[in-house]
């Protein structure tokens, strides 16, 4: 049997012909970092915003939405040739590549003197979301065999929702635990950014020696970087991959609307109960922590049922999850009250299941040979999901509610449940490879 037809497996998942289990292994590993280490710059930036910059919690919200309305700038514009890329030249330096971006962003991050320099900085950590996220869908995309797509999608999203956990609550906590030690609230903030640094170099390494070198197609198959330009978007022709570009605006938007405006919700209503900067950052990042807990337990319920039925009415029904989660904190007045936990739980079944649901749609749709192309516009789509959700956020988060950028999510989240029913029914799935 050759190596293109063996078919290796980690556990109940089966790998793509070709796929070793050095390379899944290698990915399972990256997942569980990935978005944890994308996500720390919200921990972060909440920290030196209040403990470093000192800046008035009236202009917090605002700051936070331009800054993540800048990097999703870039990102709209560098998701589609970055996905060209990986299919011109391969999968592994572009992820790995974007982990050594994030490690010079959490260098500079903590060094800034002023707001203008975190935008500066800002930019260098959207080229690393750019590869870092681009890659990360992409070889989700490309390691599982077609029968395994929902149950890896959903390991994958375990993973990272148990890494964003352990980053969040274990790296999260560092400056307060190194303020206790005698460290300074500036100097503890810089450690604590230095040695994030470092883990990013480390992963970086990681997936130079363990992810699968080369491109999935052979050299005569390749499109051209003209067809890969355009094919992304032109894919859109099939209405369930146009759909699934939906999903991922929406579910990137609602992803950076948690990690921004959960955790300065929760930190601003610390520090109004009268805790220091440190202790109401890590009040913040717990009800943040709380909602990804949720979203891990919840993943491998979800991966199992997205391989059962039409992928299309998985999507329709994690929609309608992701509606609840957002519009029940109409009814949380505080959100460091007790019985919030369970608004917060609801949040973070309804951001995991959106997720999973659009990167099992796309996996399924996307073809072999455009796949970078086709998940870098899933990409773009979700940049523009990101950009418009937190800059209009980031206003009404300081002028109305705190509560309105998860209202403004419900809404788009109810749109898309139509959206993808009428999908349904109109446009009935094709065979699938079931390999």
């Amino acid at each position: 049997m050759s190596d293109l037809e063996r078919a290796d497996r980690i556990g109940p998942i089966r790998l793509a012909p070709g796929v070793r289990l050095r390379h899944g292994r290698s990915f399972l590993v990256a997942a569980f970092f990935s978005i944890g280490l994308m996500i720390f710059m919200s921990i972060g930036q909440t920290y030196i915003l209040n403990e470093h910059l000192r800046i008035p919690e009236s202009m917090q919200g605002g700051i936070s939405g331009n800054l993540v309305f800048l990097t999703e700038l870039v990102t709209l514009l560098l998701f589609l040739p970055a996905g060209v890329l990986m299919d011109r030249i391969g999968r592994r330096p572009v992820y790995a590549a974007g982990f050594l971006l994030l490690a010079l962003t959490y260098v500079l991050y903590p060094l800034a003197e002023s707001v203008d320099a975190l935008y500066f900085y800002r930019i260098l950590y959207a080229l690393a979301v750019v590869a870092v996220a681009g890659g990360l869908s992409t070889v989700l995309a490309d390691y599982p065999a077609e029968r395994s797509r929902g149950k890896l999608v959903a390991i994958v999203g375990l993973l990272s929702g148990l890494g964003i956990v352990v980053i969040s609550q274990g790296l999260g906590s560092l400056p307060q635990a190194l303020s206790l030690a005698g460290l300074d609230g500036v100097a503890a903030g810089r450690l604590t950014h230095f040695i994030v640094a470092g883990l990013s170099v480390a992963l970086a390494l990681l997936i130079l020696w363990g992810l699968k070198p080369g491109i999935p197609v052979r050299r005569e198959d390749r499109p051209s970087v003209r067809d890969l330009l355009i094919g992304g978007f032109s894919q859109a022709r099939n209405p369930r991959i146009l759909l699934a570009y939906s999903a991922a605006f929406i579910a990137r938007g609602d992803q950076s609307v948690n990690a921004t405006f959960l955790i300065l919700w929760g930190t601003l209503a610390g520090k109004a109960a009268g805790m220091e900067p440190a202790a109401a950052v890590m009040s913040g990042t717990l009800i943040f922590v709380i909602a990804q807990i949720a979203a891990l337990v919840w993943a491998p319920i979800l991966g199992p049922i997205l391989d059962r039925i039409d992928r299309v009415t998985a999507l329709a029904v994690c929609m309608a999850l992701a509606a609840l989660g957002n519009l029940a904190l109409l009814l949380l007045d505080d959100p460091l009250a007790e019985y919030g936990i369970v608004f917060f739980v609801l949040l973070g079944i309804g951001q995991i299941s959106v997720y999973l649901g659009g990167q099992s749609l796309i996996g399924q749709e996307a073809p072999a040979a455009r796949r970078g192309s086709v998940l870098g516009a899933f990409n773009v789509a979700g940049a523009i999901g990101i950009l418009l959700i937190t800059l209009s956020g980031g206003h009404l988060f300081d002028q109305i509610d705190p509560r309105a950028p998860f209202v403004v999510v419900g809404a788009i989240n109810i749109l898309l449940l139509i959206a993808s029913l009428w999908v349904r029914f109109k446009y009935p799935p094709l065979p699938v490879d079931p390999r």
